[in-house]
């Protein structure tokens, strides 16, 4: 094998750390810059955040807070490579330096070694409120109540548990049930299969009997094997004077099948009940809960936090950033200050290294920011509809459209509507719900799958529960307004909505 040298041209993509940065800070969300930008701030001596004290203090001088300038003789960088002679005795005449000891209050000098201890009982001491004095229920709950994590469903049943009296073995079987208890709130497991998991020896009949000690627990319905149990065992516990609970025990109990159909007109020829009582004992089976576990530890809410605000002005819809939810980062003037011309130190080559990583921080941040303005803007440009008048108005939008109008390449329109919030008059939207496919009308014009997925839901929710419209009949509804829709569409459009079929719609009322 022969070895030879050859000139060759190519074009290869290079990612560098400030690219790198800017293409990070552009996917993250509210909470993850925030955090990006303090760990940037803790790491780089160069940067400060900007506190609701400097915007009062910049605002009473007249001085912009959010100004990252700091003078040309600091931040240009042709200064900062230029060579120079710099005599070392300037540091010590530094007005940094010179004065830092003697304008700082409180200073370790002034500080005595011997502190007076007046501290009384009183001061520590507080005794307990009276009733005329005793905080709201809003000032006494603390942090730590406001903030700590919610109970589960099985955290809850444990409680209950350690208050029954039960033995060893029995209390050991209970907390096998439990264990085998989903979020829902239903069992997953039969006895057979609970026994065959213990340690112990344990017969069938007495983990059935642990089974209905369970069930007995709040909330009502759980630890129930199915839908017909869990209804049943509701219906149980109401208090016995209940209107119709004793019709709907027996509905339940031995016609379930045809009260899952809604197979109404067999449920009136078994039950024997007339139709104004048939309609009474539904609506007290509707009442129940399928899901008894989904009300307890369902998790605390969740804020969000919006990136942009849209409000409409003079007539006119105006995109501003949410200034709460943007980190404002500035460079620190007293570290600028000691960067030396031609001082080829280490401490002065740090300086500079991190004003120039600062300055491109601060350069990317500007950038996320500009074009998540830009993006929004450019989506309420095009959803004014939806903005006016509802989901039924709006537009069919894809990322490649943004992209032409705010001149950015599709990835980084993707990277910008992801995970960021619009607060607009009809509430808090994610970016990313603007864009949806199109189909096709009659006359050739386009309509957007969210428009069409409200009129569905329109339809379905005005329509009549004795007779619900087919899948079938809105695609013929909706090509009366003329948007061309297949009956699969429809159903698609439907689960997605988690619109269940007409069948299970009907009602009786």
């Amino acid at each position: 094998m022969k070895q030879t040298l050859a000139l060759r041209m190519g074009q290869q993509l290079a990612m560098t750390p400030q690219l790198q940065q800017a293409i990070r800070l552009m996917q993250l969300s509210v909470l993850e810059l925030k955090t990006e930008v303090r760990q940037t701030i803790e790491a780089n001596p160069m940067l400060d955040l900007v506190e609701e004290s400097d915007d009062d203090l910049a605002s009473d001088t007249g001085e912009d807070p959010f100004d990252d300038s700091i003078g040309e003789d600091v931040l240009d960088e042709e200064q900062l490579s230029a060579d120079g002679d710099t005599d070392d005795s300037d540091n010590a005449e530094d007005p940094a330096f010179a004065t830092e000891a003697a304008e700082t209050p409180g200073s370790i000098e002034e500080i005595p070694e011997d502190l007076p201890v007046d501290v009384t009982w009183d001061d520590v001491y507080q005794p307990p409120p009276t009733a005329a004095s005793a905080p709201s229920p809003e000032e006494h709950n603390g942090f730590e109540e406001r903030n700590s994590a919610e109970d589960t469903l099985l955290d809850h049943l444990r409680w209950q548990l350690n208050l029954a009296p039960l033995s060893e073995r029995d209390a050991a079987a209970a907390h096998v049930v439990i264990g085998n208890i989903d979020d829902d709130g239903m069992l997953a497991a039969s006895a057979t299969e609970l026994v065959d998991t213990m340690d112990i020896a344990y017969g069938v009949d007495e983990m059935e009997a642990v089974i209905k000690l369970v069930q007995t627990f709040d909330p009502p319905g759980v630890a129930a094997r199915d839908l017909r149990e869990c209804l049943l065992l509701q219906l149980d516990q109401l208090p016995p004077d209940t209107a119709f609970r004793t019709e709907a025990i027996d509905l339940v109990r031995d016609h379930f099948a045809l009260l899952a159909n809604r197979d109404f007109v067999g449920l009136s020829r078994k039950v024997r009940l007339a139709e104004r009582d048939l309609v009474e004992v539904m609506t007290l089976i509707r009442s129940l809960n399928p899901r008894p576990g989904g009300s307890i530890g369902s998790g605390g809410i969740e804020y969000i936090e919006p990136d942009v605000l849209v409000a409409k002005r003079n007539g006119r819809w105006s995109v501003e950033l949410n200034r709460e939810s943007v980190p404002r980062v500035r460079i620190n003037d007293g570290y600028a200050s000691m960067i030396r011309r031609g001082d080829p130190s280490a401490a002065n080559q740090y300086l500079k290294d991190n004003l120039q990583d600062a300055k491109w921080f601060l350069k990317n941040l500007e950038y996320r920011n500009e074009t998540l303005l830009k993006v929004a803007g450019a989506i309420v440009d095009r959803q004014v509809g939806f903005l006016e008048r509802g989901e039924e108005a709006m537009q069919p939008l894809v990322l490649v459209d943004i992209a032409a109008v705010v001149d950015r390449h599709e990835s980084t329109v993707s990277r910008v509507t992801t995970r960021k919030y619009m607060e607009t008059p009809r509430g808090i939207f994610e970016l990313k719900y603007f864009f949806s496919s199109h189909v096709g009308t009659v006359n050739g014009g386009e309509v957007s799958s969210t428009a069409i997925r409200a009129l569905i839901r329109k339809l379905t929710s005005q329509e009549n529960p004795r007779k619900p419209l087919s899948d079938s009949k809105i695609a013929e509804v909706l090509k009366e307004r003329d948007i061309r829709v297949a009956r699969r569409t429809v159903a698609k459009y439907r689960e997605s909505m988690a619109i269940p079929p007409s069948n299970e719609r009907r009602r009786l009322v």
